[in-house]
């Protein structure tokens, strides 16, 4: 399993508020969303009207594939407004028995756990 992260960093000239900035960034999320199938959200700067952090998520059997999944969404996002791309990051993280890195998360065995459900 591979899991697909980027991380866009929006410059937002000419924008003045938080209101404005909200605008664009709800515009670029709703519509990734819709597109793609990929979590989406503003993840950073969420205080700074002249800069918007949006990250993107994907999940795939492939490391291509998902690399090819969040470039799609990069180019989508980036002609949708007037923001400018100022920084993009992406990075893939396998998961599973073939890969000698794995998170920092413990493999559990189902077949070792007794019966949760109400004792008659």
């Amino acid at each position: 399993m591979v899991v697909g992260v980027c991380r866009i960093v929006f410059g937002l000239p000419g924008n003045n508020s938080l209101k404005g900035k909200r605008k664009v960034v709800r515009r670029i999320v709703d519509r990734a969303r819709n597109q793609f199938n990929a979590a989406v959200s503003e993840v950073d700067a969420l205080d700074e009207h002249r800069r918007a952090v949006i990250g993107f998520a994907v999940l795939s059997n492939d490391g291509g594939h998902a690399n090819r999944m969040l470039d799609n969404i990069s180019a989508f996002v980036t002609g949708l407004t007037e923001a400018v791309v100022l920084d993009r990051t992406l990075e893939l993280l396998h998961v599973g028995e073939h890969h000698e890195q794995r998170s920092d998360s413990e493999s559990v065995d189902f077949a070792d756990w007794q019966d949760c459900g109400d004792e008659e």
